[in-house]
């Protein structure tokens, strides 16, 4: 089975600018059999698709998210079929806090373009530097190949899954209509639900990830400039962490599930200064 697992929409991410519909008849006229709706902190596409009085046939439409921590970038995550707690939409809690809630959930969870931009990637920020390794051992997959990234950061992504012996995810992380369909994932499989999804991943079956690169991101667009982008990105997630602290913060709180938690309560308040 042939899956795109990082696609973005104009539904759910504020840069997509490609309709779910369209995304979804791109990649069927590619070959694809499904796909991984992985918006930013967003299950908007992914409600939208379910309340589709004709949904596509012979498609598969997963729901996931890209979830931007307080310290450690991009993150994906896959939680079970019908599980979507509001905490995955409120953006900027720190790695390990996010583990240790994706995986009481039952769900899987990986890096997102590991060696990519600054405080995007994991690889390339200070939380990620210093605790690699220990992150990496609470991963259940990585995203080796990212269509738009480039070659050496895609390489350097599956020495990693080599070396943690972690499955390898391959998407386009499309935003744009030209970009579909770049990335892929191949499953020997048929997968039909996040709870398929998990069940292959952590029965370690095999996979495979590859893809094309994607000529017209806006790193190689902007050039030199692209550095003024990713620091505002640096801000921007900074500001919006702190701006969902008091409605994150209160749904740990208030999540009885949460409790059961390894971490004092301090630590689900408390804001990460590594970065």
């Amino acid at each position: 089975m042939k899956l795109d697992m990082h696609c973005h929409t104009k539904e759910g991410s504020p840069d997509g600018k490609i309709p779910l519909l369209e995304n979804i008849e791109l990649l069927k006229q590619k070959g694809y059999q499904g796909m991984l709706i992985s918006d930013h902190n967003s299950y908007k596409a992914y409600r939208y698709y379910q309340n589709l009085p004709d949904k596509p046939k012979d498609f598969t439409v997963l729901c996931g998210i890209e979830y931007d921590t307080l310290d450690a970038g991009h993150i994906l995550v896959i939680l079970p079929s019908g599980v979507r707690p509001k905490i995955m939409e409120l953006r900027g809690l720190p790695v390990f806090l996010l583990i240790e809630i994706v995986h009481l959930y039952g769900g899987i969870l990986g890096p997102a373009h590991p060696c990519g931009e600054k405080f995007l990637s994991i690889f390339n920020t200070r939380r990620g530097k210093k605790a690699l390794d220990k992150l990496m051992h609470r991963f259940d997959f990585i995203e080796t190949y990212n269509a738009c990234e480039e070659e050496s950061s895609n390489e350097f992504a599956a020495s990693l899954a080599m070396k943690y012996h972690l499955p390898c995810f391959g998407g386009s992380d499309s935003h744009k209509s030209d970009c579909v369909g770049l990335g892929y994932t191949l499953l020997q499989k048929n997968i039909q639900s996040e709870n398929d999804l998990i069940q292959y991943i952590t029965a370690e079956l095999p996979i495979k990830a590859g893809g094309t690169h994607y000529l017209y991101t806006t790193k190689q667009k902007l050039g030199k400039v692209n550095k003024v982008l990713v620091y505002s990105f640096w801000f921007y997630n900074k500001f919006l962490a702190l701006f969902r602290a008091k409605a994150r913060n209160l749904e740990l709180a208030q999540n009885e599930l949460f409790s059961t938690l390894m971490y004092p309560k301090s630590r689900y308040i408390s804001l990460s200064r590594d970065e």
